[in-house]
């Protein structure tokens, strides 16, 4: 799409548009690239090991994973502005939580806290709001809205890093928690103005949709969906980016010390991610709009292989640019090419439904890589080696997705 038609888009959808963008920006405080810069802190004053602080991780993550399929779904029968307004209230709440934890325990519910609102709901009201209530213009609407990711990866680590250094790690999560109440909550629902009309156009769509017959797209629930075959063999290249990437992203800081590289240098260039995220996602939406999620997808995984292939061959500091901008194009293709997948697959009457029980997927798969890395780092094995591993689990989870993409609708579904 030219720049010019791109920026039309945007103008006419503006307050929508920075509402998802603001959604998936607030998102960061609970992504693993985000709470992974407070891990040696937390380390140190806990006593605890990588093992120890990653079970701790898993844990609380794979709470949130268990419940998120059924909060997510209430995205489905709820005010889009009243949901937005009670994960905000959430999050700080899991702040607050944080701030205040005493031991492991109280870090596995602030985790799981963390997790659930951030990471969990926020990802998925900015991304999902922006596939249901976009339809020609879906793939462009996700790309925009996740420049939020992008512009926290590029900024939010490396501030945490510097406010961690000065004032600590629980004051941090104190700053964070009045950030969220006091500002996104209300900037939200600012944006939000008039979403009442958007949803009723919406609402009239849908019924001018089912009563077109036989060519109108059919919306898939939830059930349905998990007796496709092609969701299975789909489900290995969906889940591979969350686990490798958090395992990754929460252990880059003893990466860094493996290679020999600063705190600072590697979290730094976190905007490198981001600028990679952004021109990649401006570049897939278009396309998505253009030929469809699913003629793009067969290339969802290379971006990754090559990134951890980049990281395991190398040690000097110079490999840090190469293997972020790498990471950063992976993370593009996906946050775009995923969530249209599925409603290009299964409708969006029940994409709230859909939708969040994949996210619920990838969260659990999000909370192995970090305890399995660090087990991993545990025993004597190198991340380097972890890596490699890692581009096997790619290759064989795209031979799935390319099965997949070859079958027909399953017949009993």
């Amino acid at each position: 799409m030219p720049p010019a038609s791109y920026l039309r888009f945007a103008v006419a959808n503006r307050r929508f548009l920075g509402f998802g963008f603001f959604i998936a920006l607030s998102s960061s405080f609970g992504q693993t690239y985000f709470i992974g810069v407070f891990g040696p802190a937390l380390q140190g004053e806990f006593s605890l090991t990588h093992t120890a602080w990653g079970t701790i991780y898993m844990a609380g993550t794979l709470a949130s994973a268990a419940v998120l399929p059924w909060t997510g779904k209430l995205l489905d029968r709820f005010d889009l502005r009243h949901y937005t307004a009670a994960v905000c209230v959430l999050f700080a709440a899991a702040c607050a939580v944080t701030a205040a934890a005493a031991g492991p325990f109280a870090l596995v519910l602030a985790i799981f806290l963390l997790r659930q609102s951030g990471q969990g709901l926020f990802s998925h009201v900015a991304l999902t709001s922006m596939a249901r209530y976009f339809d020609r213009e879906r793939g462009r609407g996700i790309a925009i809205a996740s420049l939020g990711f992008a512009a926290g990866e590029a900024v939010l680590p490396f501030a945490a890093v510097l406010l961690i250094a000065a004032v600590g790690w629980r004051e941090t999560y104190v700053l964070i928690g009045v950030l969220v109440a006091l500002g996104v909550g209300p900037v939200s629902l600012w944006l939000l103005r008039g979403h009442g009309e958007r949803h009723r156009a919406h609402e009239r769509r849908l019924s001018d949709a089912a009563r077109g017959g036989a060519h109108a797209q059919r919306s898939w629930t939830r059930g349905e969906m998990l007796r496709d075959t092609r969701f299975w063999l789909l489900t290995p290249a969906v889940l591979s980016p969350s686990l490798i990437v958090t395992a990754l992203f929460f252990h880059h800081l003893n990466l860094a010390d493996a290679k020999g590289w600063s705190h600072a240098w590697i979290t730094g260039n976190y905007v490198l991610y981001a600028i990679a995220t952004v021109c990649t996602a401006l570049v897939v939406g278009p396309l998505v709009d253009r030929l469809g999620a699913l003629k793009v997808l067969p290339a969802l995984l290379a971006p990754i292989a090559l990134a951890l292939a980049v990281v395991a061959l190398g040690d000097a500091a110079w490999i840090v640019i190469p293997y972020l901008a790498l990471l950063g194009l992976s993370s593009g293709v996906t946050q775009t090419l995923l969530t249209a997948m599925w409603a290009e697959l299964y409708g969006v009457m029940h994409l709230g439904a859909i939708k969040s029980l994949v996210a619920a997927m990838r969260v659990f798969s999000s909370a192995l890589g970090p305890v399995s890395a660090g087990a991993l780092m545990d025993a004597g094995v190198s991340l380097d080696a972890v890596c490699v591993g890692y581009i096997g689990l790619a290759a064989a989870a795209t031979a799935l997705m390319l099965v997949a993409l070859a079958r027909p609708a399953s017949a009993s579904a």
